[in-house]
């Protein structure tokens, strides 16, 4: 494996499955020059002018251990033969690969230092590493969480909607040069952990728009947040809403208004102890009056005769999705907690017909994680599916719900980009 570790200083990652959280070093450094070789894994890998992605994975040491993350190439995401991390472009910690769909680079960050790195794909299949860029002067210590808090609404203007500082930084991808933020103060909850959606934002013309949740220690706020930012003026709108909390999921309805509801840890807070969490419910917005509608407010439990449910997911086809909660599938404890439930494979998926009276289906196939982790690539989607800290599947989202399996990756994968 070709080892270029990036970070000054090495991690130790603590992360508990599926949390998505990581902590990590302070650290930064300047530009970077000259090539990294990355791979092509999975089935063939041959160089040509068919599609091309990246994949980022995460592995962890001995016991848990140091953790590194591999930015690999494949053309196939439909493989059978797993993808091969020997070629791969290793990076200390956890690591994000996103990017532009097609734009033929992938921008490589990590929870090690608030930089990025640009790679862009060569003719003959690997990365070449171009420049770095840093975030620190934003006040930022780390990136972590999702991929989905990267949003590029041009060659020239990308965001990153950072928890922490509750604030969006906006930099340039093809210069690589940090050029402003857009401070969100409406999202500052004192002593509570910002988080956005896991599902990538919604785009409205010039909008973007992305929900906020919290978490309170082992409370849920009942507080939901709609952040809508106008990329042609860099102006940010926050509209919150107090019925219920976690509302960090969305699918635009056919009606055009934006339904949003609690995800699965919120629902899982709410099911082992009803008095840290709101019930569970859906709102409705309005993205052209950024209005939360007054009248509309569903509690998600009630769709299913009063079964868990959680994590509303926008599909292909227009199509929408909720996780309902199967608890024959898991055995619940007094000393449970909401993240190992959520993440229990004890969820089963089911389709949501949105509108004034939402209507559900429970789908047939077996139970998986409550909480929703998918990225989309071209027009594909695809759930990223741990098993463990061992491997990651690659299932596809159609408008019947989840398909077969896919590509498997060893570690965990968190992002992925197509790069042509």
């Amino acid at each position: 494996m070709l080892s270029r570790a990036r970070y000054a200083n090495a991690l130790l990652l603590t992360l508990l499955l599926p949390c998505f959280v990581a902590c990590g070093d302070d650290s930064s450094e300047g530009p970077g020059s000259g090539a990294a070789s990355g791979g092509t894994g999975g089935a063939g890998g041959t160089p040509g002018a068919g599609p091309m992605y990246a994949i980022t994975v995460q592995v962890f040491g001995p016991d848990g251990g140091d953790t590194q993350s591999y930015i690999t190439v494949t053309d196939s995401l439909d493989s059978d033969k797993p993808l091969s991390l020997d070629d791969g472009i290793e990076v200390l910690g956890r690591a994000l690969g996103v990017g532009p769909d097609g734009g033929g680079a992938v921008f490589v960050t990590g929870d090690a230092a608030p930089t990025v790195t640009r790679y862009d794909l060569q003719a003959d299949g690997s990365l070449e590493e171009g420049d770095t860029i840093s975030f620190q002067g934003k006040g930022l210590a780390r990136i972590g969480e999702y991929g989905t808090q990267f949003h590029f609404v041009s060659e020239t203007k990308a965001y990153f909607f950072d928890g922490p500082t509750a604030q969006v930084v906006v930099w340039n991808p093809e210069e690589m040069a940090v050029t402003g933020d857009i401070p969100l103060e409406a999202l500052v909850l004192p002593d509570a952990t910002l988080t956005y959606s896991s599902s990538p934002p919604l785009r409205r013309g010039d909008d973007v728009i992305t929900f906020g949740g919290w978490r309170l220690g082992p409370e849920v706020p009942s507080l939901a947040a709609v952040v809508v930012v106008d990329s042609a003026t860099d102006q940010a709108t926050v509209v919150t809403d107090d019925r219920c909390g976690y509302v960090r999921d969305g699918a635009l309805g056919p009606d055009g208004l934006i339904y949003i509801a609690t995800e699965a840890y919120g629902a899982a807070v709410h099911r082992l102890n009803p008095d840290n969490a709101a019930a569970p419910c859906m709102l409705r917005f309005d993205p052209e009056t950024k209005q939360f509608d007054p009248d509309f407010h569903v509690e998600l439990n009630a769709l299913f005769d009063g079964d868990t449910a959680g994590s509303l997911f926008g599909g292909p086809g227009g199509k929408a999705f909720l996780r309902v909660l199967d608890e024959s599938a898991f055995e619940i404890a007094a000393d449970t907690h909401p993240r190992v439930l959520a993440s229990a494979a004890a969820w089963r998926w089911a389709s949501v017909t949105l509108g004034d009276e939402p209507e559900v289906e429970v789908l047939d196939g077996e139970p998986s994680g409550g909480s929703v982790l998918a990225v989309a690539l071209g027009d594909r989607t695809f759930l990223l599916e741990f098993e463990g800290q061992e491997s990651t599947t690659l299932r596809e989202l159609g408008e019947e719900g989840p398909g077969a399996a896919g590509l498997t990756a060893p570690g965990l994968a968190f992002s992925a980009v197509k790069l042509r």
